[in-house]
Protein backbone atom coordinates (compact mmCIF):
# COMPACT_ATOMS: atom_id res chain seq x y z
CA UNK A 1 0.00 0.00 0.00
CA UNK A 2 1.56 3.36 -0.97
CA UNK A 3 2.41 5.80 1.79
CA UNK A 4 1.20 9.37 1.66
CA UNK A 5 3.83 11.80 0.47
CA UNK A 6 2.61 14.56 2.81
CA UNK A 7 0.95 14.54 6.17
CA UNK A 8 -2.22 16.39 7.10
CA UNK A 9 -4.06 15.86 10.37
CA UNK A 10 -7.13 13.69 9.69
CA UNK A 11 -10.56 14.54 11.03
CA UNK A 12 -10.43 11.71 13.54
CA UNK A 13 -7.41 11.76 15.94
CA UNK A 14 -5.18 8.73 15.56
CA UNK A 15 -4.83 6.39 18.51
CA UNK A 16 -2.59 3.33 18.67
CA UNK A 17 -4.32 0.19 19.89
CA UNK A 18 -2.27 -2.01 22.18
CA UNK A 19 -1.57 -5.24 20.24
CA UNK A 20 -2.94 -7.47 23.01
CA UNK A 21 -6.15 -5.43 23.22
CA UNK A 22 -6.56 -5.42 19.45
CA UNK A 23 -6.05 -9.19 19.24
CA UNK A 24 -8.56 -9.75 22.03
CA UNK A 25 -11.13 -7.60 20.25
CA UNK A 26 -10.55 -9.46 16.99
CA UNK A 27 -10.88 -12.88 18.61
CA UNK A 28 -14.04 -11.82 20.43
CA UNK A 29 -15.50 -10.51 17.20
CA UNK A 30 -14.76 -13.73 15.30
CA UNK A 31 -16.42 -15.81 18.02
CA UNK A 32 -19.41 -13.48 18.00
CA UNK A 33 -19.89 -13.79 14.24
CA UNK A 34 -19.22 -17.53 14.22
CA UNK A 35 -22.20 -18.15 16.49
CA UNK A 36 -24.45 -17.10 13.59
CA UNK A 37 -22.32 -17.68 10.50
CA UNK A 38 -20.97 -21.18 11.14
CA UNK A 39 -24.39 -22.90 11.38
CA UNK A 40 -25.44 -21.11 8.19
CA UNK A 41 -22.31 -22.27 6.36
CA UNK A 42 -22.86 -25.83 7.59
CA UNK A 43 -26.45 -25.79 6.34
CA UNK A 44 -25.39 -24.37 3.00
CA UNK A 45 -22.76 -27.10 2.58
CA UNK A 46 -25.39 -29.72 3.38
CA UNK A 47 -27.95 -28.18 1.01
CA UNK A 48 -30.34 -27.31 3.83
CA UNK A 49 -32.21 -24.05 4.44
CA UNK A 50 -33.60 -22.23 7.45
CA UNK A 51 -36.45 -19.74 6.92
CA UNK A 52 -35.35 -17.45 9.74
CA UNK A 53 -31.67 -17.91 10.42
CA UNK A 54 -30.36 -17.83 6.84
CA UNK A 55 -31.96 -14.51 6.03
CA UNK A 56 -29.27 -12.02 7.02
CA UNK A 57 -26.72 -13.96 4.94
CA UNK A 58 -28.91 -14.34 1.86
CA UNK A 59 -30.94 -11.13 1.68
CA UNK A 60 -28.09 -8.77 2.53
CA UNK A 61 -24.88 -8.67 0.49
CA UNK A 62 -22.37 -9.00 3.34
CA UNK A 63 -20.98 -12.54 3.31
CA UNK A 64 -19.93 -14.48 6.41
CA UNK A 65 -16.24 -14.24 5.56
CA UNK A 66 -16.51 -10.49 5.15
CA UNK A 67 -18.41 -10.13 8.41
CA UNK A 68 -15.74 -12.11 10.27
CA UNK A 69 -13.07 -9.58 9.28
CA UNK A 70 -12.54 -7.38 12.29
CA UNK A 71 -12.11 -3.64 11.77
CA UNK A 72 -11.22 -1.27 14.63
CA UNK A 73 -12.84 1.77 12.99
CA UNK A 74 -11.72 5.24 11.98
CA UNK A 75 -8.82 6.71 13.91
CA UNK A 76 -7.57 3.41 15.30
CA UNK A 77 -3.97 2.47 14.49
CA UNK A 78 -2.93 -1.17 14.31
CA UNK A 79 0.66 -2.33 14.55
CA UNK A 80 2.55 -5.61 14.26
CA UNK A 81 1.00 -8.63 12.57
CA UNK A 82 -2.47 -7.11 12.44
CA UNK A 83 -1.06 -4.12 10.57
CA UNK A 84 0.87 -6.36 8.17
CA UNK A 85 -2.29 -8.34 7.40
CA UNK A 86 -4.34 -5.25 6.69
CA UNK A 87 -1.74 -3.32 4.74
CA UNK A 88 -3.19 -4.66 1.49
CA UNK A 89 -6.84 -4.40 2.52
CA UNK A 90 -9.00 -1.88 0.73
CA UNK A 91 -9.46 1.45 2.50
CA UNK A 92 -6.51 0.99 4.83
CA UNK A 93 -3.28 2.98 4.55
CA UNK A 94 0.15 2.82 6.14
CA UNK A 95 1.24 5.66 8.38
CA UNK A 96 4.05 7.91 7.20
CA UNK A 97 7.09 8.82 9.28
CA UNK A 98 5.55 12.05 10.51
CA UNK A 99 2.54 10.21 11.85
CA UNK A 100 4.68 7.45 13.35
CA UNK A 101 6.80 10.03 15.18
CA UNK A 102 3.74 11.89 16.48
CA UNK A 103 2.44 8.64 17.98
CA UNK A 104 5.78 7.59 19.48
CA UNK A 105 6.31 4.75 17.02
CA UNK A 106 9.72 4.01 15.54
CA UNK A 107 10.43 5.16 12.00
CA UNK A 108 9.85 2.35 9.55
CA UNK A 109 7.34 0.58 11.81
CA UNK A 110 4.43 -1.14 10.15
CA UNK A 111 1.30 0.66 11.23
CA UNK A 112 -2.02 1.04 9.42
CA UNK A 113 -5.24 2.94 9.86
CA UNK A 114 -8.49 3.58 8.05
CA UNK A 115 -7.93 5.49 4.80
CA UNK A 116 -10.58 8.16 5.13
CA UNK A 117 -9.74 10.01 1.91
CA UNK A 118 -9.80 6.90 -0.27
CA UNK A 119 -12.99 5.67 1.36
CA UNK A 120 -14.82 8.95 0.80
CA UNK A 121 -13.57 9.10 -2.79
CA UNK A 122 -15.00 5.62 -3.45
CA UNK A 123 -18.13 5.78 -1.30
CA UNK A 124 -19.18 9.41 -1.44
CA UNK A 125 -22.70 8.66 -2.66
CA UNK A 126 -23.19 5.75 -0.25
CA UNK A 127 -22.07 7.88 2.68
CA UNK A 128 -24.38 10.73 1.67
CA UNK A 129 -27.40 8.44 1.20
CA UNK A 130 -26.77 6.62 4.49
CA UNK A 131 -26.72 9.98 6.23
CA UNK A 132 -29.99 11.03 4.62
CA UNK A 133 -31.70 7.78 5.62
CA UNK A 134 -30.34 7.69 9.17
CA UNK A 135 -31.11 11.30 10.04
CA UNK A 136 -34.38 11.40 8.13
CA UNK A 137 -35.70 8.25 9.76
CA UNK A 138 -34.74 9.44 13.24
CA UNK A 139 -36.56 12.74 12.70
CA UNK A 140 -39.94 11.18 11.85
CA UNK A 141 -42.55 9.90 14.29
CA UNK A 142 -42.68 6.14 14.72
CA UNK A 143 -45.74 4.30 13.40
CA UNK A 144 -46.90 1.17 15.18
CA UNK A 145 -50.04 0.17 13.31
CA UNK A 146 -48.75 -2.12 10.56
CA UNK A 147 -48.87 -5.38 12.60
CA UNK A 148 -46.43 -7.09 10.23
CA UNK A 149 -49.02 -7.42 7.47
CA UNK A 150 -46.36 -6.88 4.81
CA UNK A 151 -45.49 -10.58 5.07
CA UNK A 152 -49.15 -11.52 4.59
CA UNK A 153 -49.44 -9.24 1.55
CA UNK A 154 -46.53 -11.10 -0.03
CA UNK A 155 -48.65 -14.26 -0.26
CA UNK A 156 -52.07 -12.69 -0.79
CA UNK A 157 -54.05 -14.77 -3.30
CA UNK A 158 -51.04 -16.99 -3.75
CA UNK A 159 -53.13 -19.64 -5.52
CA UNK A 160 -53.96 -17.13 -8.26
CA UNK A 161 -50.29 -16.30 -8.76
CA UNK A 162 -49.05 -19.85 -8.23
CA UNK A 163 -46.76 -18.81 -5.39
CA UNK A 164 -45.37 -21.62 -3.26
CA UNK A 165 -42.67 -21.84 -0.60
CA UNK A 166 -41.00 -25.18 -0.92
CA UNK A 167 -40.79 -26.00 2.79
CA UNK A 168 -43.23 -23.62 4.51
CA UNK A 169 -46.95 -23.93 5.07
CA UNK A 170 -49.42 -21.13 5.72
CA UNK A 171 -50.64 -21.30 9.30
CA UNK A 172 -54.24 -20.35 8.37
CA UNK A 173 -54.22 -21.79 4.85
CA UNK A 174 -54.54 -19.71 1.69
CA UNK A 175 -58.16 -18.63 2.25
CA UNK A 176 -57.57 -17.74 5.89
CA UNK A 177 -54.46 -15.75 4.99
CA UNK A 178 -56.32 -13.82 2.31
CA UNK A 179 -59.09 -12.98 4.79
CA UNK A 180 -56.57 -11.49 7.26
CA UNK A 181 -55.25 -9.23 4.52
CA UNK A 182 -58.76 -8.16 3.50
CA UNK A 183 -59.94 -7.56 7.08
CA UNK A 184 -57.07 -5.27 8.07
CA UNK A 185 -55.56 -1.96 6.96
CA UNK A 186 -52.29 -2.51 5.12
CA UNK A 187 -49.98 0.47 5.67
CA UNK A 188 -46.39 -0.53 4.94
CA UNK A 189 -43.95 2.37 4.46
CA UNK A 190 -40.89 0.34 3.50
CA UNK A 191 -40.17 -0.11 -0.20
CA UNK A 192 -38.03 -3.24 0.19
CA UNK A 193 -40.99 -5.00 1.80
CA UNK A 194 -43.65 -3.46 -0.45
CA UNK A 195 -41.85 -4.52 -3.63
CA UNK A 196 -42.49 -8.20 -2.80
CA UNK A 197 -46.28 -7.82 -2.55
CA UNK A 198 -48.39 -9.89 -4.89
CA UNK A 199 -49.99 -7.79 -7.65
CA UNK A 200 -53.41 -7.95 -5.98
CA UNK A 201 -52.01 -6.75 -2.65
CA UNK A 202 -50.33 -3.65 -4.06
CA UNK A 203 -53.50 -1.49 -4.33
CA UNK A 204 -54.51 -2.50 -0.78
CA UNK A 205 -51.52 -0.74 0.74
CA UNK A 206 -52.27 2.77 2.01
CA UNK A 207 -48.87 4.01 0.86
CA UNK A 208 -46.96 3.65 -2.40
CA UNK A 209 -43.33 3.50 -1.31
CA UNK A 210 -40.69 3.56 -4.03
CA UNK A 211 -36.93 3.73 -4.22
CA UNK A 212 -37.27 7.41 -5.08
CA UNK A 213 -39.45 8.17 -2.02
CA UNK A 214 -37.51 5.96 0.39
CA UNK A 215 -35.62 8.89 1.89
CA UNK A 216 -38.93 10.57 2.73
CA UNK A 217 -40.88 7.54 3.99
CA UNK A 218 -38.55 5.56 6.25
CA UNK A 219 -39.83 5.77 9.83
CA UNK A 220 -38.39 4.42 13.09
CA UNK A 221 -41.24 2.08 14.01
CA UNK A 222 -40.73 -0.02 10.87
CA UNK A 223 -39.16 -3.42 11.52
CA UNK A 224 -37.46 -3.48 8.15
CA UNK A 225 -36.05 0.02 8.51
CA UNK A 226 -34.57 -1.08 11.84
CA UNK A 227 -33.24 -4.30 10.37
CA UNK A 228 -31.57 -2.22 7.68
CA UNK A 229 -29.35 -0.54 10.24
CA UNK A 230 -27.18 -3.59 9.71
CA UNK A 231 -27.03 -2.81 5.99
CA UNK A 232 -26.01 0.80 6.52
CA UNK A 233 -23.42 -0.31 9.08
CA UNK A 234 -21.63 -2.85 6.91
CA UNK A 235 -21.72 -0.53 3.92
CA UNK A 236 -19.66 1.90 6.00
CA UNK A 237 -16.94 -0.63 6.83
CA UNK A 238 -14.06 -0.26 7.57
CA UNK A 239 -14.87 3.24 8.81
CA UNK A 240 -16.91 1.77 11.68
CA UNK A 241 -15.73 -0.56 14.43
CA UNK A 242 -16.93 -4.09 13.81
CA UNK A 243 -18.47 -4.20 17.27
CA UNK A 244 -21.03 -1.58 16.18
CA UNK A 245 -21.77 -3.53 13.01
CA UNK A 246 -22.42 -6.65 15.07
CA UNK A 247 -24.68 -4.74 17.46
CA UNK A 248 -26.77 -3.86 14.39
CA UNK A 249 -26.55 -7.43 13.07
CA UNK A 250 -27.82 -8.93 16.32
CA UNK A 251 -30.72 -6.49 16.51
CA UNK A 252 -31.59 -7.34 12.91
CA UNK A 253 -31.39 -11.06 13.74
CA UNK A 254 -33.90 -10.69 16.59
CA UNK A 255 -36.20 -8.52 14.50
CA UNK A 256 -36.18 -11.10 11.71
CA UNK A 257 -37.19 -13.81 14.19
CA UNK A 258 -40.14 -11.74 15.47
CA UNK A 259 -41.14 -10.69 11.96
CA UNK A 260 -41.40 -14.33 10.92
CA UNK A 261 -43.28 -15.28 14.08
CA UNK A 262 -45.87 -12.68 13.09
CA UNK A 263 -45.92 -13.88 9.49
CA UNK A 264 -48.55 -16.18 7.95
CA UNK A 265 -46.14 -19.13 7.99
CA UNK A 266 -46.29 -22.04 10.44
CA UNK A 267 -42.82 -22.06 11.99
CA UNK A 268 -43.61 -23.90 15.21
CA UNK A 269 -41.59 -26.95 14.17
CA UNK A 270 -38.60 -24.64 13.58
CA UNK A 271 -38.81 -23.38 17.17
CA UNK A 272 -40.62 -20.12 16.40
CA UNK A 273 -44.15 -20.06 17.88
CA UNK A 274 -46.64 -17.79 16.15
CA UNK A 275 -47.54 -14.28 17.15
CA UNK A 276 -51.16 -14.38 15.91
CA UNK A 277 -51.56 -10.84 14.60
CA UNK A 278 -55.03 -11.73 13.33
CA UNK A 279 -56.17 -11.50 16.97
CA UNK A 280 -56.22 -8.53 19.41
CA UNK A 281 -53.80 -10.39 21.68
CA UNK A 282 -51.40 -10.98 18.83
CA UNK A 283 -51.58 -7.38 17.69
CA UNK A 284 -50.80 -6.16 21.21
CA UNK A 285 -47.83 -8.49 21.46
CA UNK A 286 -46.57 -7.35 18.08
CA UNK A 287 -46.70 -3.68 19.04
CA UNK A 288 -44.93 -4.38 22.33
CA UNK A 289 -42.04 -6.02 20.49
CA UNK A 290 -42.08 -3.33 17.82
CA UNK A 291 -41.76 -0.52 20.37
CA UNK A 292 -38.89 -2.25 22.16
CA UNK A 293 -37.03 -2.78 18.88
CA UNK A 294 -37.64 0.84 17.91
CA UNK A 295 -36.05 2.00 21.18
CA UNK A 296 -32.97 -0.17 20.59
CA UNK A 297 -32.74 0.93 16.99
CA UNK A 298 -32.89 4.61 17.96
CA UNK A 299 -29.70 4.27 19.98
CA UNK A 300 -27.93 2.36 17.22
CA UNK A 301 -29.13 4.80 14.58
CA UNK A 302 -27.66 7.68 16.59
CA UNK A 303 -24.35 5.84 17.04
CA UNK A 304 -24.17 5.20 13.30
CA UNK A 305 -25.01 8.80 12.46
CA UNK A 306 -22.40 10.07 14.92
CA UNK A 307 -19.70 7.80 13.50
CA UNK A 308 -20.67 8.76 9.96
CA UNK A 309 -20.59 12.45 10.78
CA UNK A 310 -17.15 12.25 12.40
CA UNK A 311 -15.76 10.14 9.57
CA UNK A 312 -17.08 12.41 6.81
CA UNK A 313 -16.05 15.64 8.47
CA UNK A 314 -19.48 16.81 9.59
CA UNK A 315 -23.04 15.69 10.23
CA UNK A 316 -24.85 14.04 7.32
CA UNK A 317 -27.19 16.38 5.51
Amino acid sequence: MPQRTCWALPVEPLKVLAPDDARAREETHIRRVSRYADPYLARRSAGRKHPVEDFLFTYYTQKPGQLKRWHPGAGAVLTGSQAATRAAWKHYRTLDDGELASLGLAAGSTAVTFDRDAFLADRKEAVAFAGIILRGTAARPAQFGCFGLHEWAMVYRQDKFDLRHEYLQLRLGAAGTDKVVEDNRIRCTHFDAFRFYTPDAIPLNEHSPSRETQRHMEQPGCLHANMDLYKWAYKLLPALPSELVMDCFELSWRIRAMDMQASPYDLADWGYPAIPIETPRGKAAYVEYQRAFADEAAHLRERLATELGAMSGGPPR
